[in-house]
């Protein structure tokens, strides 16, 4: 058995959701693996609140959501109890799309998402068509920084693609429209905003000066796992940056609906939360309805 098979199985066993019934996660995982190559294409997965995704082989995010319930728990969780109805998502690298889908599909939000990979957006506008969100979601197919321009993407990394830095070579690559988040969402007043750009978080912050003093914006959530030295960006001035605007970092265990309190960003995840009012997500969480995931209320 490869190390990645073993790293993939001790993630599905351990995983939150997962714990009760190890042996129900493994025959998941078996039955999508088998599945796929016996009948290879797409295929339409029932997840969460009568949402939906088509999810082909080799599409991580995706899977680890048929795995898992929720790929990234405490993350994705934490859509499904703070946001409401009809208030505003933003998806900042949206992939596929399954933070959109959650937002806006199982929990009824309106949203943009943004996604640069010609190839991977249009997966994504599958998926918003299938869950019949084309009034409620407005999908981009454009990078997001500090200007708008233009700019190289990978194309062949799945969940990981990103902007090419200077001195990076990629054999496979595409030239991207860039913009600007306060350009797009001029007049806007979103609710949350998840940032999921592998290290290009410092140009996207810097073109949403706007977004970020806008009041209505409580919760930031955006991967930071060093993947911005790649660019030569610093982490603590992300830091820095969001706590002068009023946000405090946090984890949140969903299972308890409990949020605490971090010193910095969050060691044990590659995404941290950043919250502005916790006295008013604090009281979302604890009245949020409660919501079956892979056959347990959450």
């Amino acid at each position: 058995m490869s190390l990645s098979i073993i790293n993939t199985l001790r993630f599905i066993t351990s995983h939150p959701l997962n714990k009760e019934n190890k042996a129900a996660s493994v025959l998941r995982y078996l039955k999508w693996q088998i599945g796929s190559r016996l009948v290879p294409g797409a295929i339409v997965y029932d997840w969460v609140n009568g949402s939906r995704f088509i999810v082909r082989k080799g599409e991580t995010g995706l899977t680890g959501n048929i795995y898992t319930g929720l790929h990234e728990f405490p993350e994705m969780a934490y859509i499904l109890h703070v946001l409401r109805d009809d208030e505003l998502f933003i998806d900042v690298g949206a992939n596929v799309g399954s933070y959109t889908i959650l937002a806006c599909a199982a929990v009824g939000a309106r949203g943009y998402a943004f996604e640069p990979v010609p190839d991977t957006y249009q997966r994504l506008v599958e998926n918003i068509r299938i869950n019949h969100l084309e009034n409620k979601v407005k999908c981009v197919n454009k990078g997001v920084g500090a200007v708008q321009g233009r700019i190289t993407f990978t194309t062949d990394c799945d969940t990981m693609n990103h902007a090419l830095a200077p001195e990076e070579q990629g054999e496979h690559s595409i030239d991207v429209e860039v913009t600007t988040l306060d350009f797009e969402l001029d007049g806007q007043s979103p609710s949350v905003v998840k940032i999921d750009v592998e290290g290009y978080e410092t140009p996207v912050l810097e073109g949403a000066t706007r977004l970020l003093k806008n009041e209505q914006l409580h919760s930031v959530i955006m991967e930071l796992n060093g993947s911005g030295n790649r660019y030569g960006f610093d982490e603590a001035m992300i830091l820095e940056l969001m706590s002068d605007h009023g946000f405090r970092t946090y984890s949140y265990e969903p299972l308890y609906r409990r949020l605490y309190l971090l010193d910095g960003k969050n060691l044990n995840s590659g995404n941290t939360l950043f919250i502005r009012d916790d006295a008013l997500v604090a009281d979302r969480l604890a009245d949020a309805p409660r919501t079956f995931v892979n056959g347990r209320l959450l």
